[in-house]
């Protein structure tokens, strides 16, 4: 009989690869072959394959509590950054000429700090919270959407409603935790009536989301939606036409995907994600990890 430890590893592997297969159930993949994430094997145990599940209607899948954020390394000591150093650092950011990320020994709550209570734009004028990116600071996986919606705005942490809690579904089926990763959006504010930022919104706030990215310096950044992929890369092409091939930015991987919100409203697009999703777990499954 295994011992009372194993059992409750098992039984949390069981656990773990229903959520996977309620989600694919979910987007419509009916036929899939279990992940190949690795299980640490416990003593005394011999590890099998997982056979695909056969599983009712997907469960309402609640979101998880906020993580709890690991402490920033202390910093150097080093003069407090000038509004002249934020707009050379900004400047050497937005430069079409470089090829990478700068250096960054900023930590994130230097930068909210100097968010503080932001009414840079007239988005502003609305908002009830700025919210901030959140998770993991060390993630080698970052996610970007468009703007904070309603529940956002009153809860002040991205992707907290319905379209956060399929955001949470997609991470977990790609077999990794919300806590794993980081989320943030271009804009931090809610733009009235959730309309998309404007290019003047955007261009204000997007700074501060590359201070972040330089920051952790993620290996993989998916983007969703078009409002964030235009922001971010650039580029005039619409998602519908680079969804799915990986981008460069700055020397990270980029793949751009649909918003869950989109996903929300034309559920035929979520097996279509799913192949993206797929990519960025295959490539970070086959790449070590870049950060000690």
């Amino acid at each position: 009989m295994p011992s009372e430890p194993v059992k409750e590893e098992l039984l949390s592997i069981v656990a773990s690869v229903r959520e996977q297969i309620l989600f694919l159930n979910e987007i419509g993949v009916d036929n899939h072959e279990p992940t190949a994430t690795a299980i640490p094997a416990s003593p005394g145990v011999k590890t099998a394959a997982v056979a695909p599940l056969s599983v009712g209607p997907a469960a309402k899948v609640t979101p998880p509590p906020p993580p709890a954020v690991p402490a920033q390394a202390t910093a150097k000591p080093r003069a407090k950054p000038t509004s002249a150093t934020s707009d050379s650092l900004f400047g050497e950011m937005l430069g079409a000429a470089k090829d990478s990320l700068p250096a960054s020994e900023e930590t994130f709550d230097e930068i909210h700090k100097e968010i503080g209570a932001c009414t840079r734009c007239p988005l502003a004028e609305e908002r009830t919270h700025v919210v901030h990116t959140e998770g993991n600071r060390s993630a080698r996986l970052m996610f970007v959407g468009e703007a904070p919606g309603a529940d956002e705005d009153a809860q002040a942490r991205p992707f907290v409603g319905r379209a956060g809690q399929l955001l949470t579904k997609i991470i977990e089926a790609i077999g990794m935790k919300r806590e794993d990763v980081l989320i943030g959006n271009v804009n931090r504010c809610r733009p009235p009536g959730n309309r998309p930022p404007t290019p003047e919104e955007a261009s204000t706030c997007k700074p501060f989301l590359l201070r972040e990215i330089a920051v952790v310096k993620p290996e993989v950044i998916v983007v969703m939606g078009n409002t964030a992929l235009k922001n971010l890369l650039g580029t005039k092409d619409g998602i519908t036409k680079v969804r799915g091939r990986f981008q460069g930015f700055k020397g990270i991987k980029v793949m751009p995907t649909y918003h869950p919100a989109y996903l929300l409203r034309d559920p035929s697009k979520k097996r279509e994600t799913w192949d993206d999703l797929k990519k960025v777990r295959d490539y970070l499954d086959s790449t070590p990890p870049q950060k000690s």
